[in-house]
């Protein structure tokens, strides 16, 4: 089975920040739905340091062929020097959403 939906995650430090993103994406079709969720709680080893800091995750629902223009988009707008940006597949799920989905993204600008 070819897999051909996504979503992609991504972790800013503030709420507006993961608006910014969201509005871009869908601004451009890159995605169909984008939620933020947040504030949590992040545990991450930086610089050979454990640090914890309150994040807001942006989970993005899209095709496959999106994600290229997606993580490009992330990495120039993100103030992070290394963001977080990792796709996982969607294998299977409601068949009028997922065609919604690519309705969607087939706009992409």
């Amino acid at each position: 089975m070819t897999i051909k939906y996504i979503m992609v995650m991504t972790t800013l430090p503030t709420k507006e920040d993961a608006q910014t993103i969201c509005k871009l994406v869908l601004n451009k079709s890159l995605a169909a739905c984008c939620q933020i969720i947040g504030p949590i709680e992040s545990h991450y080893i930086w610089k050979n340091r454990v640090e914890v800091n309150n994040e807001y995750l942006c989970l993005m629902k899209t095709i496959k062929a999106r994600y290229k223009p997606i993580e490009k988009l992330i990495k120039k707008a993100h103030s992070y020097t290394l963001p977080e940006i990792i796709a996982v597949d969607i294998p299977k799920g409601y068949y009028l959403y997922l065609n919604w989905i690519e309705k969607s993204t087939k706009k992409c600008k």
